[in-house]
């Protein structure tokens, strides 16, 4: 890796903000400390407005006087029961804290604070990537503080934790969760011994909070390569605690020389194989930032009822029937455990989970409008994005037969296609409705308008019939007939 020269690195420094921020800190006579994130992206070639300052005296007083010198371009916020201050100047936000020491219960992540020094400052933080520090005083300015070797792990691309990671772990156990998020948004490797204290303090998760373990989910998913955190959850024995039905699809049952795929490692393919499709063309109902997060997650949730549906029969092997079915029953309690939003972005995975065979049905037999025309019906706005999740499925090994589901799932796309150019949506809803139904026959909301209504869809969806009145009449008198209503 290449990393900043002594030069280079006052270059970047040399932003108004940091001399700034150095002639406040001076005329106010306390050391001053660019830190964490933003010192190692500088190293990492990641260019941020999020700059972390460790003050070692009153990082509010600092902010407040730096706001004085920004004016009215500035917008100064105080947090005094943190500690803590924020100006934001333009795009940047600065954060200011003044140097603490911290000391933990063993029954909460919630911290003793008390004030300390830089090298107190240092010792609390996360990984020694993170605990790297810039001095901003005008002596020393863009002098590096490095005293676990920051700079060397950035270069062997390690993830390591100052102190003795045990501790670290079980002080905040939100860091395991960190560990491996960093690991995986950097393509970085876990350190042997941070690694064996991820498998030792795993069960220190069960006291942090479900809000917290998803934010650093959804960055593990949103992650260039998401499976390297999935696998690092897996092995450490994390993802047993925090999403045991993703964690039981890691096995292999053999019978009579048959045996089943590890389903847990088909669904990182289909999550990485899902990560290299999506682009701007995702036409979900969900804003397209939005869909991407929530197809991978549908994409990571597809297969979780296999472990329920798993049955031996002895004819035809292992099979899986109707997991799609029960996997989608699943997900709502999977989201509300893991306090993920129980609103549209649930239905969406939901629906997707539960939708995944059908396309595949659909290439595996000959393409037909019906089936199509059903497809489209039940998946609505976000067949695009199930059909990019059915493609991603297709990770068989036998090069003939993927390529078979692959060519039969580009007639499918080409037949969706003519039915969306034709307007889908009026063609697919009977232009009889209820009401009229329900007035024709001198009926009340009941069973048999329902079953009037779906006669009448089948029909369309099936496509027996064109979409008009007088043909949509016509079965209708015929079925009210035949079941009594005339």
């Amino acid at each position: 890796m290449k990393l900043y020269s002594d030069a280079a690195l006052a270059k970047i420094l040399d932003r108004e903000i940091f001399h700034q921020i150095s002639a406040v800190a001076d005329r106010l006579g306390v050391e001053c400390y660019v830190v964490g994130g933003y010192v190692r992206d500088i190293f990492l070639e990641r260019p941020s407005d999020d700059i972390d300052v460790v003050v070692v005296g009153s990082g509010i007083e600092v902010a407040s006087e730096l706001k004085k010198l920004l004016g009215k371009r500035a917008h100064l916020s105080v947090f005094k029961n943190f500690g803590t201050a924020q100006v934001k100047f333009h795009e940047m936000e600065v954060e200011f804290v003044g140097a603490r020491r911290e000391s933990y219960s063993h029954d909460s992540r919630k911290p003793i604070v008390e004030d300390g020094t830089l090298e107190d400052d240092q010792n609390r933080r996360d990984f020694t990537i993170n605990a790297m520090a810039i001095c901003l005083n005008k002596s020393r300015f863009g002098e590096l503080v490095d005293p676990f070797n920051g700079i060397g792990d950035l270069q062997d691309r390690i993830i390591a934790t100052p102190l003795d990671p045990e501790v670290t772990f079980s002080d905040d156990p939100l860091r395991m969760m960190r560990c491996i998020r960093f690991a995986t948004q950097l393509n970085f490797q876990i350190e042997d011994e941070t690694f064996k204290a991820l498998e030792d303090m795993a069960d220190r998760i069960r006291i942090v909070s479900g809000e917290r373990i998803e934010v650093e989910l959804n960055k593990i998913i949103m992650a260039p390569h998401p499976s390297i955190g999935f696998e690092y959850l897996q092995r450490s024995g994390l993802l047993q605690i925090i999403l045991p039905e993703l964690a039981a699809l890691d096995i292999v049952e053999k019978r009579d020389d048959k045996a089943h795929k590890n389903n847990f490692y088909h669904t990182l393919e289909v999550l990485e194989n899902v990560v290299k499709s999506q682009d701007s063309s995702l036409t979900s109902h969900l804003s397209p930032l939005t869909s991407i997060l929530w197809l991978r997650w549908a994409a990571l949730l597809h297969d979780i009822g296999k472990t329920k549906s798993k049955r031996w029969e002895p004819k035809v092997g292992w099979t899986f029937h109707n997991h799609n079915y029960i996997g989608a029953k699943m997900v709502p309690n999977i989201f509300r455990r893991l306090k993920l939003p129980m609103g549209a972005e649930m239905r969406y995975v939901q629906k997707l989970v539960d939708l995944h065979m059908r396309p595949i049905a659909i290439a595996d037999e000959e393409v037909t409008d019906s089936a199509v025309r059903r497809l489209l019906n039940d998946a609505g706005d976000d067949i695009d994005d199930l059909m990019c999740l059915c493609e991603a499925d297709i990770t068989s090994k036998n090069e003939v037969r993927k390529q078979l589901f692959l060519e039969n799932f580009r007639m499918v796309r080409e037949k969706l296609t003519d039915l969306k150019e034709k307007d889908y949506k009026r063609l697919l809803q009977p232009v009889i409705d209820g009401n009229e139904i329900m007035e024709l026959f001198h009926l009340q909301p009941s069973r048999e308008v329902g079953v009037l209504k779906q006669y009448l869809k089948d029909a369309v969806l099936d496509n027996k019939v064109e979409n008009e009145r007088e043909p949509l009449m016509h079965l209708l008198m015929e079925k009210a007939k035949s079941m009594g209503l005339i």
